[in-house]
């Protein structure tokens, strides 16, 4: 009972993270982007966006700024942009004011991390 307790309560944890994560990319983020690999909306596809280098969707049309960022997209780096986009990358074209919630920011990083 107890190892399979403690084995399984990390991976139920992880479950319920990225469904909610789903959620607030649903919420936040679909309108403007797809997880979807090749789809582009208004926003570039977010499919495999963690550990990405910036920019690296041929033929989006990224903001100048953004193609200057030079920015790998680990959780991290992630995590600072969805906190206050424009904060990280000045002239970005998202319109996105940011995502104040930790716990929100943390699911939402979650799902897209499975997103590969």
């Amino acid at each position: 009972w107890g190892q399979a307790s403690r084995g399984e309560a990390p991976a139920a944890d992880f479950v319920m993270r990225t469904k909610a994560g789903k959620s607030v990319f649903e919420s936040y983020c679909g309108d403007c982007h797809s997880i979807q690999e090749g789809k582009n909306k208004s926003g570039p596809s977010l499919f495999a966006v963690v550990g990405r280098q910036s920019a690296a969707i041929a033929g989006f049309d990224y903001s100048e700024s953004m193609r200057g960022a030079s920015v790998t997209w680990t959780a991290e780096m992630l995590d600072t942009f969805l906190t206050n986009p424009k904060g990280m990358v000045a002239k970005t074209k998202m319109r996105f004011n940011g995502l104040a919630n930790e716990k929100s920011r943390a699911n939402l990083l979650a799902y897209l991390a499975e997103q590969k």
